[in-house]
């Protein structure tokens, strides 16, 4: 394995070798299988997840790993094409990257959308510039449109708490102050697409997800004997759900309009995720969200305190999937 990108670049029994082999590695540890392998990781945006257990897993398989994160005892990196450089930057990605790739045996970046212009995000403009730079192998920790390890350890979440893989999973936009990045919403629904589960996207107007994401995720579940549908009637998507996946994102509508933007979702604030919202439509469905949440503004204390809320769990998997990946890659 040279890139973990996007899982729409496996074949679903690629995903589950990689699921049965994260399951061996904590069944039965191999603290040396990395043994003088170095894993980069660079930070373009914040994390807490990602970073921890990214070197946690390094380190639980005997490498080891350095951290950088620009500005913050670094040079501040520029990642615009044909900039001219007379700010803060004092270098570009297309030196940075290169240089760092050369210093380990795998590279993991975290490069956030710009959120300005849709298509270019959508078609993952930076990231693809860093993957053209980087001659090791390369690790999407997050990129303007997709967070491929936050989608397979959902999968492996599913999968230890016996969700079929035919149950109803409905992917439920929630509120926030400020508009938030597609990138999970897009990997979630690919992801539980590609299980082949029953798939629902519930959005008040204006938070469609675009549809090039809708039909990658149409394409997944077709070939994986599931379905996929998008609704504004928040209750007809509860109703009978296994799971609802809180997860807050901008508009689509106004991308990039960060005065249209909040005008949209200043009326939105009930689409916070009480226990209300479970008790007739869906009593048994569990909560699920990436985190970072806030709380009593996307989901209620009394849902992520309670027996429903498996948002730790899939915390944890983090760790566990992304040991597989760096198996795979590296051993």
């Amino acid at each position: 394995m040279k890139r973990f990108l996007d899982l729409a670049d496996f074949s679903r029994e690629q995903i589950l070798d990689l699921l049965a082999l994260a399951q061996s590695l904590q069944d039965h540890p191999q603290p040396h299988a990395l043994a003088g392998k170095i894993l980069g990781l660079v930070f373009l945006n914040p994390s807490l997840r990602t970073l921890a257990s990214f070197q946690a897993g390094m380190a639980r398989l005997g490498g080891n790993s350095f951290v950088i994160t620009p500005g913050r005892g670094t040079w501040q990196l520029e990642t615009r094409l044909n900039a001219i450089m007379n700010g803060a930057a004092a270098e570009h990605v297309r030196e940075g990257i290169p240089v760092l790739a050369s210093y380990c045996d795998a590279l993991g970046v975290r490069a956030f959308a710009d959120g300005k212009d849709l298509d270019s995000d959508l078609n993952e403009a930076l990231f693809g510039m860093i993957d053209g730079l980087c001659d090791k192998p390369l690790i999407n920790m997050e990129s303007a449109m997709n967070h491929p390890c936050q989608a397979l350890a959902d999968w492996r979440t599913m999968d230890e708490l016996r969700i079929p893989t035919r149950a109803k999973f409905v992917l439920n936009w929630v509120y926030h102050p400020k508009a938030l990045p597609l990138a999970v919403p897009a990997a979630t629904l690919h992801m539980a697409a590609m299980r082949g589960m029953e798939v629902v996207v519930a959005r008040p107007e204006g938070f469609a997800l675009p549809p090039q994401i809708m039909a990658k995720a149409r394409l997944a579940a077709a070939a994986a004997g599931g379905t996929v549908s998008e609704t504004s009637d928040r209750a007809a998507a509860l109703a009978g759900a296994n799971v609802l996946y809180a997860k807050e994102w901008g508009s689509t509508l106004h991308y990039g309009d960060v005065e249209a933007d909040a005008s949209l979702r200043a009326d939105l604030p009930d689409w916070c995720v009480t226990e209300r919202w479970f008790t007739h439509a869906a009593p048994d469905a569990k909560l699920m969200h990436c985190l970072p949440v806030r709380r009593n503004v996307a989901v209620a204390d009394e849902v992520l305190d309670g027996p429903r809320a498996v948002v730790k769990r899939e915390a944890f998997n983090r760790l566990a999937v992304q040991m597989a990946v760096l198996h795979r890659m590296l051993a």
